[in-house]
Order: structure tokens, then C-alpha cells, then sequence
């Protein structure tokens, strides 16, 4: 195994860690995709193309890979400067644009798998997977939940995440569609989680129109279940599927 990848030894054998090399990720956002995807190079995946059009703001550096230096920059070329910087011999693609339901079938060309990372402002993440699902392609979608990680991957056969949101109810918001799914699963199981639910009740009781409160936390917790999850689909090993997830949280340690 070449000498930057050589302490993942045992872990991952020199064949898999080949497969790695050239499985082909997609990142629809970069906004938690940009944790994701540093912990994704650093594993070992060389392939990344990265699509957003937005701009690096000052309240992502409490939980996104940006630096004060990135301030007014595109997120996706701020993100490809800092992996090539990693790695120089790695194939690193972005695209400073809004990915949009008429644009995203353009953008799915030639991936293997892809993260939806994008933000609900319309039904454009329901027809990435759409579109994923039609080309056999699996979407892991990442969630930051604050003080836990949280990440589910749709099957291009199986169930898909937008059957959490009603033919009638608008995309925005979605994302509390998500965690009250989490809660109402965690209920069921008799695996309560008091403490997202009085996050998500406090966040609803704010009196002006804020995007959801996210921590660090979350962000890198989650970058390890997808790029655990990216190497098991690479390599061919067993994951859960939607409508199961992945979810992780000092607070949920029974032990």
C-alpha cells in the first residue's frame, strides 16, 4: 500500500483501498459536504466532483471546513483549493452553481455514489435522488443534528426519502420533517429522543425565520458515517437502508 494510505493497513486491504481510488463521489452542497468530503480524500476516495453555487458566510465556521480567509469566497472552489492541497494528485471537480431540478440530470454523468447535501428551498434534493434513482446510483444523505451525527442512504430500489414529505406540503423545512421522523422512529422502539424533540419544539417556538441551529459536533460525527458508508458500498459490504439511518450521540450512550 503506497506510503498515504499505509495506516489504514488491516483496515482496508491494498485491493479495496484501490477501489476506493477510483469510485466516483458527487456532492450536491457543500456545506456539511465539505467535512464530508475531506474525511472522504483523506480515506483515500480521489474522485470527487463538488456542486455549489453558494458563497463561504461568516456562521458557516462554526460547523463547515472554511476558513475566515474563505469569507466571500465560492464554497465550491474554497473546497476544492483545500483538498488539492492534501492531495495534488487528486482528481478534484467543482462547479460554482446552483444545482436546480432543471439542471441536476446534466451534473450525474459517470458517479458511483452520490451525497445530497443540498438545502430544502425546493423540491431540487427530490429530484437528485429521482434522478439518482434512475440511473442506479445510492444518495447517503447527511444530517447535522447538532449534538448528534445523523445519516440515512436511499437505495436506488428501495424506499425514498421524499415519501417523509406529503404530495401537498412544500420542501422547505424539510429537514424537521427528518428529525421528527427520528423521534417518532425512536418512539416506537421504545428508544426515546426526549432531547431532539425539545430541540426541535424550542427551534419551532423561535418568533423569527432562522435556519436550524447546527454544531461542529454533528458535522464530523456524520462525515464518519459516510465515508464508512461510502467505503462499504465501494467494496461491496452490508449497510442499512432508508427507512433505517444512522444515528450517533454521546447522549444516546446506554452504557
Amino acid at each position: 500500500m503506497e506510503e498515504r494510505y499505509s495506516r489504514n493497513r488491516i483496515y482496508v486491504s491494498e485491493q479495496e483501498q484501490e477501489v476506493v481510488r477510483n469510485t466516483k463521489l458527487l456532492f450536491g452542497g457543500a456545506g456539511i459536504g465539505s467535512i464530508i468530503a475531506e474525511c472522504a480524500l483523506r480515506f483515500g476516495f480521489e474522485n470527487i466532483t463538488i456542486i455549489d453555487g453558494d458563497k463561504v458566510e461568516l456562521s458557516n465556521l462554526n460547523r463547515q471546513n472554511y476558513t475566515q480567509n474563505d469569507l466571500g469566497e465560492y464554497k465550491a472552489e474554497s473546497l476544492a483549493k483545500r483538498l488539492l492541497t492534501i492531495n495534488p494528485q487528486a482528481k478534484i471537480k467543482y462547479h460554482t452553481t446552483f444545482l436546480s431540478k432543471e439542471n441536476v440530470r446534466d451534473f450525474m454523468k459517470d458517479c458511483d455514489i452520490a451525497i445530497n447535501a443540498l438545502d430544502f428551498k425546493d423540491e431540487t434534493p427530490f429530484v437528485f435522488d429521482e434522478i439518482c434513482k434512475e440511473q442506479n446510483i445510492p444518495v447517503l444523505h447527511p444530517y447535522n443534528f447538532g449534538w448528534a451525527g445523523f445519516m440515512s442512504i436511499v437505495r436506488p430500489d428501495g424506499l425514498q426519502l421524499s415519501q417523509l414529505n406529503k404530495s401537498s406540503d412544500s420542501p422547505i423545512g424539510f429537514e424537521l420533517k427528518v428529525a421528527d421522523y427520528v423521534t417518532g422512529y425512536g418512539a416506537f422502539w421504545h428508544d426515546s429522543k426526549e432531547w431532539l424533540e425539545k430541540i426541535v419544539e424550542t427551534y419551532k417556538e423561535e418568533k423569527d425565520i432562522l435556519p436550524p441551529p447546527q454544531l461542529a459536533i454533528a458535522s464530523w460525527i456524520t462525515a464518519g458515517f459516510c465515508v464508512n458508508a461510502m467505503y462499504n458500498l465501494a467494496t461491496g459490504k452490508e449497510v442499512k437502508y432508508f427507512p433505517k439511518f444512522y444515528l450517533s450521540s454521546l447522549l444516546e450512550d446506554r452504557n
